[in-house]
């Protein structure tokens, strides 16, 4: 894969994250009265706290998540999967291909996780605080769980990778 592509792959996923995390992500919370979006919450939530996040949750707050973080949210998964894929496969080169395999299929399977959430989500703020139910609640929060699990799993293994090849190098 050429260099220029790797170099714009990394880039792009970086400056989707930076939008999200300096901008979208802190918009939508202060339209919630500063709780946190479902976005930032790895382990999960209950009926309780999603009812509690939507009833905060301003008209227009709730228009720009379904309408520009869910966008922005609509290529940050497959930015990341590809990112990480790319560079686990550099840092593990040359190492038994499972061990990146393994940790790639993590970031994929995490990817999709996170476009369930999204689209839980979306279900969840569109019908208000009338139209939730355990059900997709529990749902959402599986899925808001599992991403972050498998994301965390692939950029571990990503970092021990990073780590073996600069001793690697260090060493000799």
């Amino acid at each position: 894969m050429r260099r220029k592509f790797k170099t714009a792959l990394f880039v792009a996923t970086l400056a989707v994250y930076a939008v999200m995390v300096f901008w979208s992500l802190p918009k939508i919370s202060d339209a919630a009265g500063g709780l946190m979006p479902f976005d930032l919450r790895p382990a999960g939530y209950d009926l309780e706290a999603a009812r509690a996040f939507i009833k905060a949750l301003d008209a227009e707050g709730a228009r720009f998540y379904l309408e520009v973080q869910h966008r922005l949210d609509m290529v940050y998964p497959a930015l990341l999967a590809a990112s990480l894929i790319v560079a686990l496969i550099w840092a593990w080169r040359g190492a038994p291909r499972w061990v990146p395999a393994l940790a790639c299929a993590a970031a994929v399977i995490g990817a999709g996780a996170d476009y369930a959430e999204n689209w839980a989500v979306a279900g969840m703020i569109s019908g208000g605080v009338d139209g939730l139910t355990t059900e997709i609640v529990d749902w959402a929060s599986r899925a808001s769980r599992t991403k972050a699990v498998l994301t965390t799993v692939a950029m571990v293994v990503l970092l021990v990778g990073l780590v073996l090849r600069f001793l690697k190098r260090w060493r000799g």
